[in-house]
């Protein structure tokens, strides 16, 4: 079932952007609520975008960066060692251990 967001319309008592808001579970065949059911402050149903998960998330993008999950999928990864300049093999069996900076 899905989840409502209601706005309590509380009159004469700052601009409407300041007026709580609560959550109320609801069957879609349910009418709207018009009075809220603790207070009896009137409400109104706000329309809200849909919440929509993705795919892509940061913990997506942290996994596929991951050394094991590259080493799994048959990737080579090197990173700099800042103090010599070298590229040292951190994930993958293919290619040199170390890449060397190359001389000028």
């Amino acid at each position: 079932m899905p989840t409502y967001v209601y706005e309590v319309l509380l009159e004469g008592e700052g601009d409407e952007s300041e007026n709580p808001t609560f959550e109320l579970t609801q069957s879609p065949n349910d009418p709207p609520l018009k009075i809220h059911p603790v207070t009896g402050h009137k409400v109104r149903r706000l329309i809200l975008p849909p919440n929509i998960s993705s795919k892509y998330t940061k913990a997506q993008e942290d996994k596929i960066k991951d050394n094991r999950y590259l080493e799994k999928k048959g990737f080579t990864k090197y990173e700099k060692d800042k103090n010599t300049g070298k590229y040292h093999r951190v994930a993958g069996k293919e290619g040199p251990p170390v890449i060397e900076k190359p001389q000028l």
